[in-house]
């Protein structure tokens, strides 16, 4: 279980590195526009908030990093704080931006979650 439930981790933070490279590099270029299905003007004017999010996301990423390789007895408690992050931060971009966040963010969190909880 340990093993699936660091994969999962793993997974999410992978997760947030892409779209911290997304919304901090590619926001402005074809395949971020695409990703977040946004017009060049539209990207251009939000291209400081997209780079201001990408970095909260950097910082998800990086919490569940640490609780990969941080000490053993501050595995389970650092990887709940971050993903419970994430899947509220799903949960609240699923509800006032697209239901694929749903998808995409909160379900991967709460799979690696619940593993982490179930031994791992």
């Amino acid at each position: 279980m340990k093993l699936l439930s660091s994969t999962l981790v793993g997974a999410v933070a992978a997760i947030h590195v892409y779209i911290v490279v997304l919304e901090m590099l590619l926001w402005q270029k074809p395949i971020g526009r695409r990703v977040f299905r946004t017009t060049p003007e539209q990207a251009a004017q939000t291209a400081t908030l997209a780079a201001n999010q990408g970095l909260y996301n950097g910082f998800l990423a990086a919490g569940l990093v640490w609780a990969l390789v941080g000490a053993d007895d501050l595995r389970r408690p650092v990887a709940t704080f971050f993903l419970v992050c994430v899947a509220l931060a799903g949960l609240f971009g699923a509800a006032t931006v697209s239901r694929r966040i749903l998808l995409v963010q909160t379900l991967p969190a709460v799979l690696a979650l619940l593993t982490v909880w179930l031994g791992g």
